[in-house]
């Protein structure tokens, strides 16, 4: 036997880091521009889940106001714009055609909108089955994120099943927060997952919610603050790695540069190029 030492190589989040914070935000009403704008302001990465067709519908409260469709290029710039069907119906319960239409022409429109493709979803009013994710898959979305709170930080299994960690309304927010910060097992990589609606602060008159939470979580240097779909497509490029039997270079296949934990020292694998472990 070859007394070669068997070495400890992990994938990790971009820099080295292990841990991972997201954001999701859902239905694209006015109130969206204060949240974007405290994202900004504390590094924050969220993506916004959003109805193409609603954006006349009528509305009492002021907070219920759709923002004009001709807002989201700028007003969502350097986060992710995802879709939430055209007109938010309880999608479990369509017809299978009906779902086809009503992702894919959300989809649509938000492309053109945005002028770059639009993968990521949020189930609408929380409902999804089997079907209902297939359509998804047929209809090329690679994300797409329920209401069931795991009220923990492990990575999802299936991203077109993706359980947040919680809604920043559930009580343990805060607690859940500082549980996060305080990970440093670093053989793990952890996430934490909230989401919401940016109106229910206007709402429940409770801003101080989010602001409290951004200010705690902001400029770590353990954290990486990412969009859903970032998140995917790294993970994506990440199991492409082609590590070799010694451990002793790895070869990365795809244009994205992926960073690899060996022996707890971090290393980066640019896209395309073999680099020596």
């Amino acid at each position: 036997m070859s007394d070669r030492k068997v070495r400890n190589i992990y994938t990790a989040f971009p820099e080295g880091k292990h841990k991972v914070l997201t954001l999701s935000y859902d239905d694209g009403k006015i109130p969206d521009r204060r949240l974007v704008a405290l994202f900004n302001e504390y590094g924050l990465k969220g993506t916004f889940n959003v109805n193409s067709g609603l954006e006349d519908i009528p509305f009492e409260e002021a907070y219920n106001e759709r923002i004009p469709t001709s807002e989201y290029k700028e007003l969502y710039k350097g986060h992710e714009i995802a879709c939430h069907t055209v007109t938010h119906p309880t999608i479990a319960r369509c017809p299978r055609e009906q779902q086809i239409q009503q992702v894919l022409e959300d989809r649509r429109a938000l492309e053109e909108i945005m002028h770059r493709p639009i993968r990521g979803m949020a189930y609408p009013n929380g409902s999804f089955d089997d079907t209902v994710v297939e359509t998804l898959k047929a209809c090329g979305i690679v994300h797409s994120r329920t209401v069931n709170s795991t009220l923990s930080f492990a990575m999802p299994q299936d991203f077109l099943r993706w359980n947040p960690t919680c809604s920043h309304r559930h009580p343990d927010l805060m607690k859940l927060t500082r549980e996060f910060l305080d990970l440093h097992k670093t053989q793990y990589l952890y996430m934490l997952y909230v989401w919401g609606h940016s109106y229910e602060f206007e709402r429940d008159d409770n801003w101080n919610v989010i602001e409290t939470f951004a200010k705690e979580v902001s400029n770590k240097d353990d954290i990486w603050y990412a969009t859903n779909i970032e998140i995917v497509d790294y993970l994506d490029a990440a199991n492409r790695i082609q590590v070799s039997v010694n451990g002793d270079f790895a070869y990365n296949p795809s244009a994205t540069d992926v960073w690899l934990e060996v022996d707890k020292k971090a290393i980066l694998c640019k896209g395309g190029v073999t680099t020596e472990l």
